[in-house]
C-alpha cells in the first residue's frame, strides 16, 4: 500500500463515549433535579411538588407499580414475557384482603396475596413453558382469569361478611406506620420556610422518613435483594443464561424448565404482592377493579429500567410522583411539572450535543423543550381532564424517549423445547 493510498483511507468515525452511572454521578443527577424543582416552585409558587406529603404519597403509590415491574425482570430474564401481571396482582388483590381478615393480621393477607399471585405465575408458566403458548395469548387469558375469578369469589366469600359486598370487602387490618423519631418536626419546620432548595430537601427528608408502612420498607428491599440473587449468585447466572441463551445453558446442564418456572412463579408472588399491598395499605379495604392498570404500568416501568432492578425502582418513582401530584394539587402542580420537564429535556439536549456528539437528537429534545416551555408559559394551570391521564402519558413519553437504548434478553419470549442443545 503506497503513501497516498494511506492518506486517502477515510477517517475512522468518532467514538462515542459510553455512559456510566456511578453513586457519584447518580446523587449529583438528584441534586440536580432537586434544583430543578426548586427553581419551578419558587416560579410557579406550587409548594406541593416537593413536599413530605407528596413525596410521601408518591413512595406509596410507586410500591405496587415497582413490585409488578420486579416481577415482570424476573420473568422475563427468564425469556419468558409476562404481559399477566395485571391478573396476578388482582389475584392479589383479593387474597391480600382474604387472608388478613381470615387470620386477623395484615401479615398473612400479604403472605396469602403472594400465594395468590404465584399460582397465577404457575399457571402461566404451565402453559408456556411446558405446553408452548404464545406468551402474549397466555398472559391476557391470565387477566381475564384473574379479574372473573375475584369476582366470583367476593360474590361467594365477601357478601356475608359484616361490611363486605359483592364487589369489595370489610375493613382490613392495618399495617404498623414507622417513622424516624426526632426529625420530623424539624424537617417540617424548614420545609414550611420555603427556602430554594434547602426546604426542598426537607420535604423529601420528610417524605421518605416519617410514616413509612413497614410493608413498603419490605417492598423496597427486594430490589437489591433481586439484584444481588440475579447479578452476583450462580442462581441467577443460570437464570438469566435461560432468557439469553437457553440452548447453550442447557448444553451446560442447566434445566431451563425448572429455572424458566422458578422465574414465572416468583414473578406472580411479586406481582401479587403488589396487589396486596393496594387492598392493605393504600386502600384498607379490597375494591373491583382495585389494579387501575397498574400492572400494565410496572411492565412499562421494567422497560424504562432496561430489564434492570435500578432502572425499574426510578421509573417506578416516576409514575408514582406523577400519579402523586395529579392526586394532590392537580392542575397547579402538573403545571409546575412542565417547567421541570423542559429544563431536563434542555439539559438532555445539551448532553447529546457536547457529550455524545449527537446533533439530530440535541436538535428534537431542544424543540420539545421549547414546546413544552411554550405550553407552561402561555398557561396558568393544567385541566383537570388532562392531569387524571398524566401518569399515562408520563408511561407513553418514557418509553418513546428511552426506546433508543433498551436491550432486552436476546432469547425473551423465544419458544424453547428441550432438546434443542442436541
Amino acid at each position: 500500500m503506497t503513501v497516498s493510498e494511506i492518506s486517502a483511507a477515510p477517517p475512522a468515525p468518532p467514538q462515542v463515549r459510553r455512559f456510566r452511572l456511578s453513586w457519584q454521578v447518580l446523587l449529583l443527577g438528584v441534586l440536580a433535579l432537586l434544583v430543578m424543582m426548586s427553581i419551578a416552585r419558587v416560579v410557579t409558587g406550587a409548594n406541593d411538588i416537593t413536599s413530605g406529603g407528596t413525596i410521601g404519597a408518591a413512595v406509596g403509590l410507586a410500591v405496587p407499580i415497582g413490585l409488578a415491574a420486579l416481577g415482570g425482570l424476573w420473568s422475563e430474564r427468564a425469556g419468558v414475557v409476562n404481559i399477566g401481571l395485571e391478573g396476578m396482582m388482582i389475584l392479589g388483590t383479593w387474597c391480600g384482603a382474604w387472608g388478613a381478615l381470615t387470620f386477623g393480621t395484615p401479615w398473612a393477607g400479604v403472605i396469602a396475596g403472594a400465594i395468590g399471585g404465584a399460582l397465577g405465575g404457575l399457571l402461566h408458566a404451565l402453559v408456556t413453558v411446558t405446553f408452548g403458548v404464545d406468551h402474549i395469548i397466555s398472559g391476557v387469558a391470565i387477566n381475564i382469569l384473574g379479574l372473573g375469578v375475584t369476582e366470583y369469589l367476593s360474590k361467594l366469600i365477601f357478601t356475608g361478611m359484616k361490611g363486605g359486598g359483592e364487589t369489595q370487602s370489610p375493613r382490613i387490618p392495618p399495617v404498623t406506620d414507622v417513622s424516624i423519631p426526632g426529625i420530623g418536626v424539624p424537617l417540617r419546620d424548614l420545609e414550611n420556610t420555603h427556602l430554594f432548595l434547602l426546604s426542598d430537601i426537607a420535604g423529601v427528608l420528610r417524605g421518605v422518613t416519617q410514616n413509612i408502612s413497614l410493608f413498603t420498607i419490605v417492598a423496597i428491599l427486594l430490589v437489591p435483594l433481586s439484584f444481588y440473587v440475579l447479578w452476583r449468585t450462580a442462581f441467577g447466572l443460570r437464570l438469566r443464561a435461560c432468557g439469553e441463551r437457553p440452548v447453550a445453558a442447557e448444553s451446560l446442564g442447566v434445566n431451563v424448565y425448572y429455572y424458566k418456572y422458578l422465574a414465572v412463579v416468583t414473578s406472580g408472588a411479586l406481582a401479587g404482592l403488589g396487589g396486596a399491598f393496594l387492598s392493605i395499605v393504600a386502600a384498607g379495604i379490597y375494591r373491583e377493579g382495585q389494579t387501575g392498570g397498574r400492572g400494565f404500568i410496572g411492565l412499562a416501568a421494567m422497560i424504562f429500567g432496561n430489564w434492570r432492578p435500578g432502572g425499574l425502582a426510578g421509573g417506578a418513582l416516576l409514575f408514582g410522583y406523577t400519579d402523586a401530584l395529579q392526586l394532590r394539587q392537580g392542575g397547579t402542580s402538573v403545571h409546575a411539572l412542565l417547567l421541570v420537564v423542559a429544563m431536563l429535556l434542555a439539559a438532555f439536549a445539551v448532553y447529546q450535543l457536547v457529550q455524545q456528539h449527537r446533533n439530530r437528537a440535541a436538535l428534537i429534545s431542544g424543540v420539545f423543550a421549547v414546546l413544552v416551555f411554550a405550553v407552561f408559559a402561555v398557561t396558568d394551570t393544567v385541566a383537570e381532564q388532562f392531569t387524571s391521564f398524566t401518569p399515562h402519558l408520563t408511561t407513553l413519553l418514557v418509553l418513546s424517549l428511552a426506546s433508543q437504548r433498551l436491550r432486552m434478553p436476546a432469547a425473551d419470549g423465544v419458544p424453547y423445547r428441550k432438546g434443542q442443545a442436541k
